[in-house]
């Protein structure tokens, strides 16, 4: 188990006022660990060591994206410009198609170049999206849009929020997930400066 302890020894603590204990692998292959702040380091190592499978799994996951992406060229500024005019002319569709089956009304639509968000609603209804969405398979914007605009029915992620989500788009778990596991690989292709 010496791979483990290295593992043990190399990881960053996280403690906060959370329950339960939590692994996070970071991009760079490193484990992070959260954990409650009064949870003895005893209980901690334990629940690393329990979680050695998944942590090889997930770690194995991060480095083979990691080779994917040294094999994928960086986007060029005009790659960039080419995906934000793309989505000015299919993000607007897309959100009125799905506003309506949700019964909202919306404000205004920005196309973005961000390496942080991949949508945002404001209170009063502006929506924001990432051009980086266009490089993503279609489902995923439509993801994107749906949980945007479920923020013009519930400012929060409650459950009600989840359910007028699944209501309009069942497939929704499945093309989140799908963002989750390479939206970091589009965002770190970005060449061109952020803007907005």
């Amino acid at each position: 188990m010496p791979e483990l302890k290295n593992t043990i020894t190399n990881a960053e603590m996280i403690r906060s006022r959370r329950k339960t204990v939590a692994l996070q692998i970071a991009e760079d292959g490193h484990l992070i660990v959260r954990a409650p702040m009064r949870c003895p380091n005893k209980e901690i190592i334990a629940f690393i060591e329990k979680s050695e499978k998944w942590i090889q799994t997930n770690t194995a996951k991060v480095q083979q994206r990691n080779r994917e992406l040294e094999r994928l060229e960086p986007f060029s500024e005009q790659d960039i410009r080419d995906m934000a005019d793309k989505a000015i002319g299919i993000i607007p569709e897309r959100v009125k198609f799905y506003a309506e089956k949700l019964g909202v009304t919306y404000g205004r639509i920005t196309v973005r170049n961000q390496r942080t968000k991949w949508g945002s609603c404001t209170s009063k209804g502006n929506l924001n999206f990432n051009c980086l969405l266009m490089a993503a398979p279609p489902e995923v914007l439509d993801s994107v849009v749906v949980h945007e605009l479920c923020h013009r029915l519930h400012m929060n992620h409650s459950k009600e929020f989840y359910s007028a989500i699944y209501r309009v788009f069942p497939e929704y778990d499945k093309w989140n997930k799908w963002l989750k596991d390479n939206g970091g690989l589009l965002i770190r292709r970005m060449t061109a400066p952020e803007t907005g």
